[in-house]
Formats: structure tokens, C-alpha cells, sequence
């Protein structure tokens, strides 16, 4: 059995890591920092939060598996879309990322991110609902609930077992 700490205690991105680990591993949720703004505004920096959050979680408990999933959103050519990253570390220095499905936003919530708010509470304000980062999240809204956020992350993590997996056969990189 593996320790596998996850650098959140989002209930969504927990539920997308015991989807595909299961319960044969231990999986410890923390609350650990990203290292980059609470709202990514970039591809970039929403991978960088994923890679720190998947090594500040390793290193908090000493597990043998750390892993971080990131929501952000990029803009391009104007146009604002959710972007989703994921990353997993293990202690033997072996990084894996990858990234997820990308969204476009309705231009009034663009207008809120240009204006420096945080998606989650944009779509509070949008939807009237709360919690929405814990549960459904933009994607399961803007998706009509086909796609929740748990099932976004879940393939992220899938993505991250199956190199994960590959490189330790086949010999590793690092990302």
C-alpha cells in the first residue's frame, strides 16, 4: 500500500484521486500552498501550482507518492478559458503533469477575472450558489453537469498514474 498525499482538501479533487487509486492506497489530503496566486492566470502558473502542490504535499508527511491538482484559467486572444493542471512526484525525484480540458467562459466572467476576483466566487455570484469550487465547479456548470469537477481532475489523475506508471518501467523524465 502507498502513501499518497494530496496538496488539498478539496472534496472534488479527492474524490478524482480515489477514482483512480482506489482504496488500496492510503490517500492523506493537506493543506498545502501553490506557491502562485490564489487565482492562476495562465496555463503556465496553473502547472507550476500543480508541481508545488505535488512536492510541498510529499514533503509535508513523507509519502511515497505526492500529488497536486491546480484550477486556473488562461486568456487567449481575448477570450478567457478554464484550464486544469495536474502534477505527481515521488520521492525518488520522478515528476509526471499533465494537463486537462479547457473551457471557454462567458465574457461577464472574463470581465471578473480582468477585474482581479477569483473564479469560485465568480460563480457563486453567477450561479447564486454556493461551494461550487467543492463541488460541480465551472466545468459541471458551463457543461450543463455532464462533466463535474471531480470527473475533470479525475482524468488529470489517470493521466498522471498512467506515465506515472510508463516511466518507472521505462525510465523516467522530468517535467
Amino acid at each position: 500500500m502507498k502513501k499518497i498525499a494530496v496538496g488539498t482538501k478539496n472534496e472534488a479533487k479527492i474524490a478524482a484521486v480515489r477514482a483512480v487509486f482506489g482504496e488500496t492506497d492510503r490517500i492523506i489530503p493537506l493543506e498545502v500552498p501553490s506557491g502562485v496566486s490564489a487565482q492562476p492566470l495562465s496555463d503556465e502558473e496553473t502547472r507550476r501550482g500543480a508541481i508545488e502542490r505535488a512536492k510541498r504535499a510529499l514533503e509535508a508527511i513523507e509519502a511515497d507518492i505526492g500529488i497536486g491538482l491546480e484550477g486556473g484559467v488562461m486568456n487567449i486572444d481575448g477570450q478567457w478559458w478554464l484550464c486544469n493542471w495536474g502534477a505527481l512526484v515521488d520521492r525518488n525525484g520522478v515528476t509526471v503533469a499533465a494537463g486537462g480540458a479547457r473551457l471557454a467562459l462567458p465574457p461577464e466572467i472574463g470581465a471578473g477575472l480582468e477585474a482581479g476576483r477569483e473564479l469560485g466566487e465568480l460563480m457563486e455570484e453567477y450561479t447564486g450558489r454556493r461551494n461550487i469550487r467543492t463541488k460541480e465547479g465551472a466545468v459541471g456548470v458551463f457543461t450543463n453537469g455532464r462533466i463535474d469537477r471531480a470527473a475533470m481532475f479525475s482524468h488529470i489523475v489517470a493521466l498522471l498514474a498512467g506515465q506515472y506508471e510508463f516511466f518507472c518501467q521505462n525510465g523516467p523524465f522530468t517535467v
